[in-house]
């Protein structure tokens, strides 16, 4: 009950206000209770599953003692999985559940690439449950491009994961989601840090910029005639089998192929490698040192 009413807050709060006097903990002293909510967009597929196992076991090494939880942004993928009898909170019900289960502090993790639209959302939901007091304190974690600093060790880990077989020659394209948010920018902004290093390797969206018709361009103009295709997603679900590596005509494999550039397909979600979690792991460091 007092998770449905801390939903129903919820939902008052960003439809109309809230006083954040009535959320006190009329002065109680309460035993502090750490916990970690780590947020995926999420996904349906089981072999993705494989990536956000690897994430668990890497934060559960490094807080052995710290519960945690998980949430799924996206409200289709949690749909599909329930019909399959699987069932995941959105972030707002797992935060309602961690403040039924009495924590007192909670680090909410982002398992997002970049700060978009998903990643946006969620900040306003977190920020809602600090407005409403539920929570002694709830904080934030960056996703995996946030900062500068950021930006120098995805390229490190983009250049230790590549496949030892490639060839200068070959090119290595990284396909990520894209977004509508401005947040999209750090994708060519990834690629420009990642060809002062080595000048094959390109960043393209599904859904943003850099587009299919741009990458196809530089890679004609490059003379390059094989390219490996690599998920620039935390998983390799259904964007990394169907829009990169799908038999459609429209896919990147089909399109890249059809222009004579022979494809070779890495099917791994950055999730699955340890040197993109622990930029994640760090970021949860972060919030949990405030506690």
């Amino acid at each position: 009950m007092r998770a449905l009413r801390v939903c129903i807050a919820f939902a008052v709060l960003i439809g109309v206000s809230w006083t954040p006097a009535l959320a006190s903990h009329h002065g109680k002293t309460t035993q502090q209770k750490i916990g970690i909510l780590l947020v995926a967009f999420g996904s349906s597929q089981k072999s993705a599953q494989v990536a956000f196992d690897n994430i668990d076991r890497k934060v559960k090494a490094a807080y052995p003692q710290t519960p945690i939880r998980w949430a799924y942004t996206s409200h289709i993928i949690r749909k599909k999985l329930a019909s399959q009898g699987k069932h995941l909170d959105s972030p707002e019900m797992a935060l309602a559940r961690m403040q039924d289960e009495g924590f007192t502090h909670v680090a909410v993790q982002s398992l997002h690439t970049i700060a978009g639209a998903e990643y946006h959302n969620l900040r306003t939901v977190v920020d809602a449950f600090d407005t409403m007091g539920v929570f002694h304190s709830i904080i934030l974690g960056y996703p995996l491009l946030a900062t500068q600093q950021d930006m120098k060790k995805t390229v490190n880990a983009i250049l230790s994961v590549i496949p030892r077989e490639r060839k200068k020659e070959e090119a290595v394209i990284l396909i990520g989601h894209g977004s509508h948010h401005p947040a999209n920018a750090f994708y060519a902004a990834l690629m420009l840090q990642l060809q002062l290093e080595d000048s094959n390797i390109y960043i393209g969206t599904v859904a943003g910029y850099p587009e299919l018709d741009t990458i196809l361009e530089l890679l004609k103009k490059n003379a390059v005639t094989k390219a490996y295709l690599m998920p620039f997603m935390s998983v390799a679900g259904d964007h990394a089998k169907n829009d990169m590596a799908g038999e459609e005509e429209d896919s990147w494999k089909s399109v890249l192929s059809n222009n004579g550039i022979e494809c070779q397909l890495v099917m791994k979600g950055t999730a699955e490698f340890d040197q993109f979690v622990d930029i994640w792991l760090e970021h949860l460091a972060a919030v949990l040192s405030h506690f």
